[in-house]
C-alpha cells in the first residue's frame, strides 16, 4: 500500500539510523512502537539485532506470548529476560514516577546483556507524540544513553502505525497496551495482588464485553472503576451484564465497582496530578513537587 507523502524520507531515515548504530538491542514489549523499531532493525541491520522482552508480575496476560509470536514473524532473534522492580521500595510505593525506577530496572538489566550478546546499542520504542505526555520513564533511557530512533528519524504515533500497515505486521492497529502497574491509584502501593487482580478483571470484561479498550483502574479502598468506549457504556447497565461483572469483580477481592461515565482513556490517573516541569532529573525532584503532566500513562 502507499505510504504518506512524507513518511517514505522518514522511514528511510529511521532505517539509515539504525544501519549506523552498530550491532543494535531493542527493548521490545510488544507493543506498536517496539515492533515497528524491532522491524525496522532487522531490515536495516540484519542479524545485527535482536529483541529483548521483560517480564515481570506487571506484564499483562498474553503479552509475551504476542511479543514471542510477533518476533518469529519478524525474523528477529528473541530473547526473554525477567525483571525485578517489585523489589525496589521506590517503585512499590507508586510515586507519580514509577515508571522511571520500572525503566531504570530494564535499562540496567539490558546494559549488563550487551557485552554477554555482543550488541553495541540499546534502542526503545518512544515516538515523536510522546515527548509530549508524562513519561518519566524517558529520564531513565537518557541516563542510559538508550537511543529513540522513532523520535530521531521524527516519526509521531500516526506514522508508526502507517508504517506498520505498510509493512503487514498484524499489530498496526494494536490498542496501547501498559503495563498493569498504570492502573493502580498512584500512592496505593503496588503488590502483585492487586496487579493480579487488574489483570484478571480485564480479561474477564473483554471476553464478557468483546473489547478491545478497557481499564480497570484500581482506586483506594478496593474500589475498581471501570473504563470502557462511551458507545459501550449501555452494555454494561444491561442489568444481566452488570449482576456478572459485579459478582466476577467482587469474587476477585474488589468492595466497590463503579463505571466511569467519562469512559475510556489513556492516562486518566495523570488527571489527578499537577503539571510539573518534566525534564527535572529524579534527585532533582526530591526537593521539588512531584506531579505529571496531564497525558497518557507511560508504556513498558
Amino acid at each position: 500500500m502507499p505510504l504518506p507523502p512524507a513518511l517514505p524520507a522518514k522511514r528511510d531515515r529511521l532505517l539509515d539510523l539504525l544501519a549506523g548504530f552498530g550491532r543494535v538491542a531493542v527493548a521490545f514489549s510488544g507493543g506498536i512502537d517496539s515492533t515497528v523499531v524491532a522491524k525496522a532493525a532487522r531490515i536495516a541491520c540484519g542479524d545485527r539485532a535482536v529483541a529483548v522482552t521483560a517480564v515481570s508480575q506487571s506484564l499483562a496476560s498474553g503479552e509475551r506470548e504476542e511479543a514471542e509470536e510477533l518476533a518469529r514473524l519478524i525474523g528477529i532473534e528473541h530473547r526473554v529476560i525477567e525483571t525485578t522492580e517489585f523489589a525496589n521500595p521506590d517503585y512499590l510505593q507508586n510515586a507519580p514516577d514509577r515508571c522511571y525506577h520500572c525503566k531504570t530496572e530494564l535499562y540496567t538489566r539490558l546494559e549488563e546483556l550487551l557485552p554477554v550478546l555482543e550488541f553495541d546499542v540499546i534502542v526503545n520504542g518512544a515516538n515523536l507524540d510522546d515527548r509530549g505526555d508524562y513519561r518519566p520513564g524517558m529520564q531513565a533511557a537518557r541516563e542510559h544513553r538508550v537511543r529513540s530512533p522513532l523520535i530521531e528519524a521524527e516519526l509521531t504515533k500516526t506514522d508508526v502505525r502507517e508504517l506498520a500497515k505498510a509493512w503487514g505486521l498484524p499489530t498496526w492497529d494494536k490498542p496501547a497496551s501498559p503495563c498493569l502497574s498504570s492502573r493502580i491509584a498512584y500512592g496505593l502501593a503496588v503488590t502483585p495482588d492487586r496487579v493480579q487482580r487488574v489483570d484478571e478483571a480485564e480479561q474477564f470484561l473483554r471476553r464478557e464485553l468483546d473489547l478491545r479498550e478497557l481499564r480497570v483502574r484500581h482506586e483506594a479502598n478496593d474500589l475498581a472503576r471501570v473504563e470502557v468506549p462511551l458507545a459501550a457504556l449501555p452494555r454494561l447497565t444491561d442489568i444481566s451484564t452488570r449482576d456478572r461483572i459485579v459478582a466476577k469483580l467482587h469474587a476477585l477481592g474488589f468492595k466497590y465497582v463503579t463505571l466511569d461515565l467519562d469512559g475510556f482513556r489513556s492516562g486518566s490517573m495523570n488527571q489527578a496530578l499537577p503539571l510539573v516541569t518534566l525534564d527535572v532529573a529524579p534527585k532533582e525532584r526530591d526537593s521539588k513537587t512531584q506531579g505529571a503532566a496531564l497525558g497518557a500513562s507511560s508504556e513498558k
